[in-house]
């Protein structure tokens, strides 16, 4: 700054920045505020309007700063999707504490590493999952269950907290409010700082590249501790003042039953649970017709599926949304228009994002070449939880640098090649796991399918594939390989075919390669 500009400026006085303060707490105040009376939250038995969760966030906010629990604090909250989820991330908003979502299919060893990574000083845990919790081993100073547990505080003694002003805390805009840990696909998770600067920013590109609307009724069926269930949808919504519907899972009956029942208008899905939709066979007895918006991400959606969900669905618009937790996690968006067009594309930049294809030596490629992903946005994360050389290495020239390998074609659409470390390097040839996958996708006995590279004698790595079949259908695994060379290079063929049940997933979708690699070490030995 000059000091020529620097005497026009007046001092960032503390009343200068609560005046143009921007939290997630502030969010719901405001929805409460003009749509109190309004439907908010919908699970099971529990129909709570703004106003209601507005004052249970309160409640839960007193409460909490009455048993010690402060500013910059972490939290983790162990839960599977509910009511309290919602309220205990609001009201942790609310005191500057940092709210850690953690995974409710850990083990009791990642729970651990989850904790003692954040240097959680509290949780709230689901009854179901006290157990796990408790295996875990890792002391905890203030431990409240949703349910009940001998010696743990219960959640509605603090929802029965008498004060339900919303607290007076100072929370800076890039203060820490959430700590959401990578899912860990190629190496150990990283704690990624979320911040409520870098949170709304990417709410405003949702909501404009998404068309969402107050007069929504969304259904969440993936897990909250996500960030594309809670930062792409469920917070927009509140956001907003839409109607958030939350149900248990996505098996297809519930989903199905819930769409008729509270006329749901939009939803989320990654693939495997589009495609389990249609091949329900309760698809077709129930009313659907409210719904006009779906969203997908986390995997390739094939051309099949695409062409069938607008054939049986034909009053939907479908948007594919590309990102990752450390994007809070939208990155591009594939509008509906483009589907079939475009069909394979993760779209353009989102409204405030800037995406470029950088070579090895941080410089920008030419179109249709490959390279890796980099972005300036103010969706990014604030770093990585106690790793600085991490967050320098994923920052490194201004550029946040996503470790996903992708081509960018002359109109700026970007296509994902794949992660730089499911580059399969076989005989000295680089296969993208992504272009065979998409050749197996052809076959018409194929569901789903992961290709992903084993330790090999000769060759170093081998190409293999795990192929989940659709139901009834059948193929040998050297009918799939000679399909596969058909259309390919023969060192890009996979030379082993297992046939699984299912695939590994994370909640987002993504399938874990990691772990076929791991399960299907001894393939080439």
């Amino acid at each position: 700054m000059t000091d020529d500009l620097a005497q026009y400026l007046p001092p960032y006085t503390p009343d200068l920045a609560r005046a143009r303060r921007q939290g997630i707490g502030s969010l719901l105040a405001r929805t409460a505020k003009k749509y109190g009376g309004k439907l908010a939250i919908v699970h099971r038995d529990v129909r709570r309007t703004f106003a209601e969760l507005d004052a249970d966030a309160n409640r839960v906010a007193n409460a909490l700063s009455a048993r010690g629990v402060a500013p910059g604090q972490r939290v983790a909250i162990f839960s599977h999707n509910s009511y309290e989820f919602v309220v205990a991330y609001f009201a942790l908003a609310r005191i500057g504490a940092i709210s850690v979502p953690v995974n409710f299919n850990f083990t009791a060893g990642e729970v651990r590493y989850a904790l003692e990574d954040s240097g959680a000083s509290a949780a709230v845990v689901e009854e179901a999952l006290v157990g796990t919790f408790m295996a875990a081993e890792v002391p905890i100073r203030e431990r409240i269950v949703v349910g009940t547990a001998a010696g743990w505080s219960g959640f509605d003694e603090l929802l029965a907290h008498p004060d339900d002003t919303e607290p007076d805390v100072e929370i800076g805009d890039d203060d820490p409010v959430q700590l959401l840990y990578t899912s860990g696909t190629t190496s150990a998770p990283k704690g990624a700082i979320m911040t409520s600067r870098n949170l709304i920013a990417q709410y405003v590109s949702d909501i404009v590249d998404g068309e969402y609307h107050r007069n929504d009724i969304e259904l969440h069926a993936l897990p909250l501790y996500h960030c594309a269930a809670l930062h792409d949808f469920l917070t927009p919504d509140v956001y907003l003042g839409a109607t958030s519907v939350i149900v248990d899972s996505p098996d297809p009956e519930t989903i199905l039953s819930t769409v008729e029942r509270e006329r749901i208008t939009k939803m989320f899905c990654p693939p495997t649970v589009w495609i389990r939709l249609l091949r329900s066979p309760a698809f077709d007895s129930y009313d659907l017709t409210s719904l006009t918006k779906g969203y997908y991400g986390a995997a390739i959606m094939p051309v099949a599926v695409l062409t069938e969900l607008g054939e049986r669905l034909p009053g939907i618009r479908l948007f594919n949304y590309y990102g990752q937790t450390e994007l809070a996690p939208n990155a591009t968006v594939l509008f509906p228009e483009e589907q079939i067009s475009k069909a394979g594309s993760a779209g353009r930049p989102s409204l405030n994002v800037e995406t470029r294809i950088h070579d090895d030596n941080d410089e920008p490629v030419a179109v249709g070449q490959v390279g890796e992903i980099v972005h300036r946005t103010p969706h990014a994360m604030r770093g990585y939880w106690g790793k600085p050389e991490a967050t320098a290495e994923a920052f490194r020239n201004g550029w946040f640098h996503s470790g996903d390998l992708g081509v960018m074609d002359a109109d700026g659409y970007l296509t994902i090649v794949d992660r730089k470390k499911d580059i399969i390097i076989t005989g000295g040839e680089n296969v993208a796991s992504r272009e065979v996958e998409d050749v197996i996708y052809e076959h018409p006995a194929v569901s789903e399918v992961a290709v992903f590279g084993v330790k090999h004698p000769e060759w170093i790595e081998a190409v293999a594939a795990a192929v989940v079949l659709r139901e009834g259908a059948s193929a040998e695994p050297g009918e799939i390989i000679a399909h596969t060379r058909e259309r390919l290079a023969a060192f890009k063929a996979p030379k082993y075919v297992v046939l699984v049940d299912e695939l590994p997933k994370n909640p987002s979708g993504k399938i874990l390669k990691r772990e076929l690699r791991i399960a299907h070490a001894a393939l080439a030995t």
